[in-house]
């Protein structure tokens, strides 16, 4: 089986990156992937079974999807199609297909991997769907974002989609001692380096061994360790897995704000320093902290609103980094209120009554009478002035006839709102008592 670079029209004595040299021979090889690669793993069953299913390989870049995809025909003997849907279209797959048919023909099975599978349209992920059902190729797709989303149903039901991890901690140090072995000496670094080198690397195996090449290729054998200081200096810094579009944006929003909902303000300022960090428009997460004041602090903390509109604001004036200690403020300030969904599920019952009760007319009691006509039809007849009744309280029902009182807002007894529920009861002992 030809490498890559074989493949691309390069000689076996051309230069080759350290981490292609370090590709896996054998599935067991790949490191970080035991649910999948180990001896128990889904992958090693359906070798043991002596066939592959189509297969979506879902994770982080540099985890090992285009290897798994190698490896898995290597192992059972199929041909080996590479292609990638950045840099492909409807001509390339009609003669994948034509060649995968030819070769059916002849007795030989085609694995096609196709490389960011979730840039391929409708229609051209609508393409394989003849092909997979009737054998022609298994189709090995590899993607960083979610399949649920990003590919049709059509294909999903005729795949199985695998997730590989994150690359953690032991498995980025054995791909280091895997270097170390091929280099035949160590990686010359100092423990806190290497532990800064594994965090630069943000999980991405391949960003690992481009690092320790560059380190080898720089540093001469002999000479001292670097420390985690002069490594910042040497090499550039991976910046963290994050697209504004994508899975990363939606995964750390949703981790900041059920941290801030959990009232947890440790989580709460991790996962802001997260998206800040990766570059996120500050007055975005500004706009999710006035979203997070009210639909989970509410009124059992008006201030909390309050905090997080003056973050903004702060933001908006003195721009970042300043600003953003304004966000963190409000980040800290929501996570630690007292927590109260009640106005948000009492303005949804009645959206969902409003829209079932239609056009129904509020009582006469409540409506002007500017015209003499409706005065002469009773609007407005029978109304008490609140500010003139007793309590400042009349109890009048001021929902149409055909409904009655309902009621939708249900405060809990906690921060400001146990007052608007001592409020509530009250006004509500006065009404059945007048009634």
């Amino acid at each position: 089986m030809s490498t890559l670079f074989e493949a691309a029209g390069f000689g076996k004595e051309a230069p080759r990156p350290l981490a292609d040299r370090l590709r896996p021979q054998k599935l067991t090889d790949v490191v970080g992937q035991e649910h999948l690669t180990g001896e128990d793993g889904v992958l090693s069953r359906m070798l043991a079974s002596g066939r592959i299913p189509s297969i979506i390989l879902w994770g982080p870049p540099g985890t090992g999807k285009t290897t798994i995809a190698r490896l898995l025909a290597g192992e059972t003997g199929l041909a080996f199609e590479q292609m990638s849907a950045i840099f492909s279209g409807v001509a390339d797959l009609k003669k994948a297909f034509e060649q995968a048919r030819i070769r059916r023909e002849q007795g030989r099975g085609t694995l096609l991997f196709v490389d960011e599978i979730h840039r391929f349209n409708k229609s051209q992920q609508d393409s394989f769907l003849p092909y997979v059902e009737d054998g022609t190729i298994t189709l090995v797709g590899a993607t960083t974002e979610n399949p649920s989303f990003e590919l049709n149903g059509a294909l999903l039901s005729r795949a199985q989609v695998l997730v590989l991890n994150r690359l953690d901690a032991d498995a980025m140090t054995a791909l280091v001692t895997r270097a170390e072995m091929f280099e035949k000496r160590p990686l010359p670094v100092d423990a806190q380096a290497l532990s800064a080198l594994i965090a630069m690397a943000d999980g991405d195996g391949r960003y690992i061994l481009n690092l320790v090449e560059e380190i080898f290729s720089s540093i001469p054998e002999g000479a001292l360790p670097l420390t985690s200081e002069a490594l910042a200096k040497s090499v550039q810094k991976r910046m963290p897995l994050y697209d504004k579009a994508a899975d990363g944006h939606y995964n750390l929003i949703s981790a900041l704000h059920k941290s801030v909902r959990g009232s947890d303000p440790d989580a709460a300022l991790y996962y802001l320093a997260r998206m800040l960090t990766a570059g996120e428009d500050p007055l975005f997460l500004a706009r999710r902290l006035v979203r997070m004041a009210i639909e989970d602090v509410g009124l059992a903390d008006p201030d909390a609103l309050h905090q997080a509109l003056a973050a903004k604001d702060t933001y908006d004036f003195l721009g970042s980094p300043e600003g953003e200690l304004a966000l963190a403020q409000a980040t800290i300030y929501i996570a630690t209120a007292p927590k109260s969904n009640a106005g948000y599920k009492a303005f949804g019952a009645a959206m969902k009554r409003a829209k079932e009760t239609g056009s129904l007319a509020p009582p006469k009691i409540i409506l002007n009478a500017p015209t003499k006509m409706m005065r002469e039809q009773e609007y407005g007849a029978g109304y008490r002035y609140d500010h003139d009744e007793p309590e400042a309280f009349s109890g009048q029902n001021y929902f149409p006839a055909e409904m009655g009182r309902e009621q939708y807002y249900n405060p809990p007894e906690r921060g400001f709102e146990r007052e608007v529920k001592k409020r509530l009861d009250y006004w509500a002992k006065l009404r059945k008592a007048r009634d």
